[in-house]
């Protein structure tokens, strides 16, 4: 397990020396950039002779030979106790922040989550996001068992391609399939109802029906309400049925399953997300975790706004639903920085939690380049503005440009404030894919990688806060 077998010339990454079979494996990072060292393996593709050994490019093709030596490295189901937390790294730099963070707290990590979106934007591949994770759990040498979650999924191809290399957890989002019933008159619901070719035997199974869920909470389905939770979600039901079925068919060993309602307009009700639960597991749908559009604003990486009151109500019904119709997770997405919520929705999940991350690993990234690269981050912040109203497209968000102060008129001690304050952390937050994509990238990762130990320090002090708040024990990192 120690770096002595790596040849002089070579600098061995900290802690990533691994031996399988008489063989070392490690990260070593040359003029060249970084690769994999093997000491004596022809079981890595592409080899490149140095030292006695050969060298190999952090492709996915060689983090797919890898686990085929190193079992620890293949994406597995998350434990049925205990939460889970997903950390999305839009750069592919983070997860051994991540990892660090969850190390002896309990929490399960999914390391590599990513969405067809966000690979578009930065112009990675599910391969290429999984790889990652991969180089970044061997680099930490960490064997307490990770997650690979194919995010948001839209289409049934790219779950089935995600399901081909080896992901184990997969987000259906139907939302394209929910009926905005809020905008129709109860006469144009009726009659969307009544044109279709189960309404009879919906209504016998909820019009009227009590349920009584968990400790006494007592839900009931008026016709109208049946109605409208029939129209509003049962095409978006039906597809994530549709995926489901479909990934058993190519997993038949079987996956953690989400399913996610929770990018749409307007609120899911109690009452609907209980008719949800109930149809999926109607129509034989195994699902893992489910996540509603909560009330307020979720916005992305800044705390939850809105009536307290009504979402503290609504949240202990939605946690009474999730443990009596079958005990699967509650999902809280775009989770990050909602720091004043972790402590209710870990009391009322009673750990049965997932919480979904992002953009704030692709935040710390940036606060840190304010401070070790000023002129680099005020080239981001003006790319960034740039591109802002093409890229807020498709998020939720309330920043307003025009109350950025101008990037000339800060001084260098306080760029790092832009990071945190509202406007300007969600323009950053939303625009990582004009710099992931554009002439900046090979600077963003010179940067954080000549700032590798102070990157990953940041990563664990940032999520020791957000676990912290889950009422998990956090880790200092060391």
């Amino acid at each position: 397990m120690s770096a002595r077998r790596v040849p002089a010339g070579l600098e061995p990454v900290p802690g990533s020396a691994c031996t399988a079979d008489g063989v070392t494996y490690a990260l070593v990072s040359t003029t060249e950039g970084r690769f994999l060292y093997a000491s004596a393996s022809d079981r890595l593709p592409d080899a490149r002779p140095a030292g006695g050994g050969s060298l190999h490019p952090l492709s996915p093709e060689t983090a797919r030979a890898l686990q085929e030596i190193f079992s620890w490295l293949v994406p597995r189901r998350i434990p049925d106790d205990g939460p889970s937390f997903g950390f999305g790294d839009r750069i592919g730099l983070a997860t051994p922040g991540h990892l660090r963070a969850v190390r002896s707290t309990g929490v399960f990590p999914i390391i590599a989550q990513q969405s067809v979106r966000e690979n578009t934007r930065t112009g990675r591949s599910f391969a290429e996001v999984l790889a990652d994770a991969v180089f970044g759990a061997f680099h930490e040498g960490y064997r307490g068992g990770f997650g690979a979650d194919a995010d948001h999924l839209k289409t049934i191809d790219d779950a089935l391609e995600a399901a081909a290399l080896g992901f184990s957890f997969f987000t259906c989002d139907p939302g394209d399939h929910v009926v905005a019933v809020e905008s129709m008159t109860t006469d144009e619901v009726h009659a969307r109802f009544s044109a279709l070719p189960d309404g009879e035997d919906l209504l016998s199974r909820y019009a009227g029906k009590t349920f009584i869920v968990g400790d006494g909470l007592v839900l009931r389905f008026s016709t109208e309400e049946l109605e409208r939770a029939v129209v509003k979600y049962g095409g978006a039901i039906s597809h994530a049925a549709a995926m489901a079925q479909a990934l058993n068919a190519a997993r038949p060993g079987g996956v953690d399953y989400e399913v996610s309602v929770d990018e749409t307009e307007e609120p899911t009700a109690p009452l609907e997300h209980l008719f949800v639960a109930l149809e999926l597991r109607h129509r034989g749908v195994d699902f893992d975790s489910l996540a509603p559009r909560f009330v307020g604003a979720m916005e992305k990486g800044v705390d939850w706004r809105g009536d307290r009151a009504r979402f503290d109500t609504e949240l202990h019904k939605h946690a009474l639903i999730a443990r009596s119709v079958g005990g699967y997770r509650l999902s809280l997405h775009s989770g990050s920085d909602k720091f004043s919520l972790y402590p209710a929705i870990a009391r009322e999940t009673r750990g049965a939690l997932h919480v979904k991350t992002a953009g704030t690993s692709y935040l710390v990234a940036l606060d840190g380049i304010a401070r070790w690269d000023p002129p680099l981050f005020r080239e981001i912040v003006a790319e960034s503005l740039a591109a802002f109203s093409r890229d807020c497209a498709t998020y939720h968000l309330s920043a307003d440009p025009a109350r950025i102060p101008a990037i000339e008129t800060l001084s260098d001690e306080a760029l790092p404030d832009l990071v945190s304050v509202h406007d300007s952390r969600q323009a950053l937050h939303v625009t990582y894919g004009s710099i992931l994509r554009g002439g900046l990238a090979h600077r963003v990762f010179a940067c954080l990688l000549g700032h590798e130990a102070e990157y990953h320090a940041a990563l664990v002090q940032h999520f020791n806060r957000h676990l912290a708040g889950l009422e998990v024990s956090a880790h200092d990192g060391s």
